[in-house]
């Protein structure tokens, strides 16, 4: 079994109020998820990030600006949590302008 890691994904507005927030999931899936799994060509990839998470959970994605994720170890420790290319291509379909991670 490959390592678990906690990834929480916050999507910001201009003024940075917190708009959502998602996580990372082993056992959950979303049809957008599927989605952009299977356009970018990884369709194995189909249990929800924390970035489509919160992309579904934002009440106005047309105010989102920002978007932070952040990766830790089991021990606590950061970890790189670049958004992978599903992730990305469901980021470019949005207003966010900024990533940032860990």
């Amino acid at each position: 079994m490959s390592k678990k890691y906690t990834i929480t994904a916050v999507i910001y507005d201009k003024r940075g109020q917190v708009l959502s927030l998602g996580k990372n999931s082993y056992v959950k899936t979303h049809p957008l998820q599927a989605h952009y799994a299977v356009m970018a060509g990884e369709p194995h990839k189909m249990f929800l990030h924390a970035e489509i998470d919160a992309i579904i959970k934002c009440p106005d994605l047309a105010r989102a600006h920002k978007l932070v994720v952040f990766r830790y170890r089991e021990d606590g420790s950061p970890a790189l949590a670049r958004p992978c290319a599903v992730c990305q291509a469901a980021i470019a379909k949005t207003s966010i302008k900024i990533i940032e991670h860990t």
